[in-house]
């Protein structure tokens, strides 16, 4: 089921721009494929809305001539679709074994304590959601943490380490 709390369910408008893009994906499969282009028509909406809404999923699946559940078993499915607002910067760290084992968790205590927000929330600024995220492939290097939107990756973290990436972030967000 596909479920999206507390969320304004607004009327979505995508850009020309974004439909230019969709249209390059779409050609990119044989005729009557159009569903192919599903992801990476996904990947788009939420780059350029931020989150995907219900209204934003019922765009795509009519730009796709798609069922709507067909859009939303595939955004509920994969971790990377955020079904909520998020914060500007989405700080994501790696809670598997091995970055446990170093202090991932520790890490995202920090980060809690820091932002002043509970995992998938968003600051009351909009700058800052965080949350813990299956393996982010650098075991040797944990623990790990990447901030999207670019999807910087950062290694061998310290709490120190996420002081200065969120003291940066907001530096950048206020210029």
């Amino acid at each position: 089921m596909l479920r999206v709390e507390n969320v304004n369910h607004a009327p979505v408008e995508f850009s020309a721009a974004l439909l230019n893009k969709f249209a390059d994906l779409v050609s990119r499969y044989p005729e009557g494929r159009q569903k192919s282009a599903l992801l990476p028509v996904l990947h788009e909406t939420q780059a350029e809305l931020g989150w995907l809404s219900v209204p934003a999923m019922d765009k795509v699946a009519a730009y796709l001539k798609i069922e709507p559940i067909e859009v939303y078993e595939v955004a509920s499915f994969y971790t990377m679709y955020f079904l909520r607002p998020q914060g500007k910067y989405m700080l994501e760290v790696c809670r598997t074994g091995p970055c446990c084992l170093v202090g991932a968790e520790k890490i995202m205590d920090h980060i809690e304590q820091k932002l002043g927000v509970k995992e998938g929330d968003v600051t009351a600024d909009g700058l800052f959601s965080w949350r813990g995220v299956e393996c982010l492939a650098a075991c040797g290097f944990g623990p790990v943490l990447q901030i999207g939107p670019e999807y910087t990756f950062y290694e061998n973290l310290t709490t120190e380490l996420v002081d200065k990436l969120i003291s940066d972030l907001k530096a950048k967000a206020n210029n």
